[in-house]
């Protein structure tokens, strides 16, 4: 085996042990994970699995920073360029923050449950976001002044604006064993049901800045 090789088969069983990870975590949460179960289902020894990651807390924390990461380019991107208008970052922000909670559908009851419980865990995840939190924000802001001066909007607290966000496009999949079980599987068709729901909430959120 050339190194190239060698390389490319490391990256694919750490990718391996990532996948199997990510979802003992989600399953059973971070106390009720095992190594042993992670090494399992990835089809690696515990050795292994040791060799790639060394602890359960460091395997939590590269999964949870890569989530992160990710929501960061989802909710950044959007606010990125501030020649767009209000609407349009608006739309984007709702579609790029649905697209990645329809990607991680079970991330959000996760979180909750594991920093809820946990100080010392609630008070790393709020430094990893709280920076890129601090722009998006005050970007929103200075679009939503330019707008209100130009008469095109009410004038709102950004922070209210994304928290308002947040709950529309978080609650459905937060709560979706209910949702489906009161609504007749409401959610059962995902991809018909993430459209809608970006059209819905664009079309709530529009309504509440309407002057």
């Amino acid at each position: 085996m050339n190194s190239e090789d060698k390389i490319h088969q490391e990256l694919d069983t750490e990718a391996k042990i990532l996948l199997a990870a990510e979802k003992e975590f989600m399953l059973k949460g971070f106390a009720g994970a095992r190594t042993t179960s992670i090494a399992e289902a990835a089809g690696v020894t515990h050795a292994m699995f040791h060799y790639y990651f060394r602890t359960k807390e460091k395997l939590f924390d590269r999964i949870i920073t890569e989530k992160i990461e990710l929501l960061k380019d989802a909710l950044m991107k959007p606010v990125a360029d501030m020649d767009l208008t209000l609407d349009e970052m608006i739309r984007n922000i709702i579609e790029g923050h649905l697209d990645f909670i329809a990607a991680n559908p079970d991330l959000p009851r996760f979180i909750i449950g594991e920093l809820s419980g946990n100080s010392e865990r609630f008070a790393l995840f709020l430094d990893k976001i709280s920076t890129y939190a601090q722009i998006m924000i005050s970007r929103m802001q200075e679009k939503i002044d330019s707008a209100v001066a130009e008469g095109l909007c009410c004038h709102i607290d950004a922070r209210t604006l994304m928290m308002d966000i947040a709950s529309l496009n978080i609650f459905p999949y937060l709560a979706a064993p209910i949702v489906n079980a009161a609504l007749d599987n409401y959610m059962a068709d995902a991809d018909t049901f993430l459209e809608q729901r970006k059209k819905d909430n664009y079309a709530t959120i529009m309504r509440k800045l309407k002057p």
